[in-house]
């Protein structure tokens, strides 16, 4: 399904943060960051820290999977919208909702649990792995890219 207006979907485990989004806004253009995150969603706190971590002009909201669902269908016609999510899980829920975004950017998946490390600073779960080939099997782009001045390398060959 295609969605208008999406500039760019990334997997960070720290959502918005400093230089790296700096990067990503200035890269993409975005006027909008939607945050899709069952946690942070219902989060009073995490909701505020996330609308000062960007500029005044840029718009930023979290959504709980259920609630993005309708969400994501409508598009951003009149925008540039930035997907964020912790983790691969969401993208896979959303995937089995009829939602398959074309290009996944891995921007942060640290060491964690059961996580290990599969390419520099990205670690994933064999469940996290098998996600990402759920991903790459229905037709997503996965790849790494932390920074938009990166080369961007293609995750099918790692998982």
């Amino acid at each position: 399904m295609y969605i208008s207006g999406i500039v760019l979907v990334r997997i960070d485990d720290r959502l918005i943060h400093g230089q790296v989004m700096t990067s990503w806004l200035n890269y993409t253009g975005a006027n909008k960051i939607m945050i899709i995150d069952d946690e942070s969603a219902v989060d009073p706190f995490m909701k505020s820290v996330f609308k000062t971590c960007v500029p005044d002009d840029v718009k930023v909201a979290a959504f709980t999977v259920a609630k993005a669902i309708p969400r994501l269908k409508k598009g951003f016609q009149k925008d540039k919208c930035i997907i964020l999510v912790k983790f691969p899980k969401t993208l896979y829920e959303l995937m089995e909702a009829g939602i398959i975004f074309e290009h996944i950017n891995i921007g942060g998946m640290g060491i964690r649990g059961t996580r290990k490390k599969f390419y520099k600073n990205i670690s994933a779960s064999e469940e996290e792995r098998g996600m990402l080939k759920a991903l790459i099997e229905k037709g997503s782009k996965v790849s790494v890219r932390i920074v938009a001045d990166d080369t961007e390398t293609d995750v099918a060959t790692l998982v």
